[in-house]
């Protein structure tokens, strides 16, 4: 009875019945905030406007840079762009200079095939090469010295395909250097055969 009477007057107490008043007009001031936010929503929806989002975490899987096509041919030595300068070039940057079709006979396939990709002289002039010696390296390091004035004498292509397929590897591939033998006898010769590079890397103008 003592703790009862004592509840009873606690209750009755004018700092107890404002404190009682208070909570509850937070609690109606809430429940309407939330009521108001749900409206909002929904009419956002049945508008078809976007409805905001909480903003997501950044995730460090999306920061990583694109991966870079990988390298096909290196140029360096005299050009344009200075001493100790390169230029790097992939497969959609040669596809991109003007493609040239070379159908002849090779002393390294039965029959004639046609090669195809951008002219030797294309790409010297897309470098900024200004020397007279092309040092050309193969993947396997086999490397052959080539008259810059080839290129403009003869129009040998660098070859990205053979019958519009891309070279592979072990067919030649990826790059190969290709006269037109069958339009002049002077280039039928191991001369000419020789500068012919296949898996080409690199060249290195002097």
């Amino acid at each position: 009875m003592m703790m009862r009477a004592r509840t009873l007057l606690a209750s009755n107490c004018p700092a107890f019945v404002a404190r009682r008043q208070t909570h509850g007009l937070w609690r109606l001031v809430l429940w309407r905030l939330l009521g108001a936010l749900g409206l909002l929503t929904a009419s956002l929806a049945a508008s078809g406007q976007p409805v905001p989002q909480a903003p997501k975490p950044a995730n460090a899987m999306d920061s990583k840079p694109a991966a870079k096509a990988p390298v096909l041919l290196t140029i360096s030595g005299a050009l344009k762009a200075g001493p100790g300068k390169t230029v790097q070039l992939d497969l959609a940057q040669l596809s991109a200079l003007p493609q040239q079709q070379l159908h002849t006979q090779t002393p390294w396939y039965p029959a004639p095939r046609t090669f195809s990709g951008p002219l030797l002289q294309d790409v010297l002039n897309l470098a900024g090469a200004q020397g007279q010696t092309l040092e050309a390296r193969a993947i396997n390091d086999y490397k052959v010295n080539i008259p810059v004035s080839d290129a403009a004498r003869f129009k040998p292509v660098l070859a990205l395909q053979i019958d519009g397929k891309p070279i592979a590897l072990r067919d030649k591939g990826p790059l190969f250097i290709v006269y037109p033998y069958d339009s002049d006898p002077q280039l039928r010769s191991s001369v000419y055969y020789s500068r012919s590079i296949w898996q080409l890397k690199s060249l290195e103008v002097r």
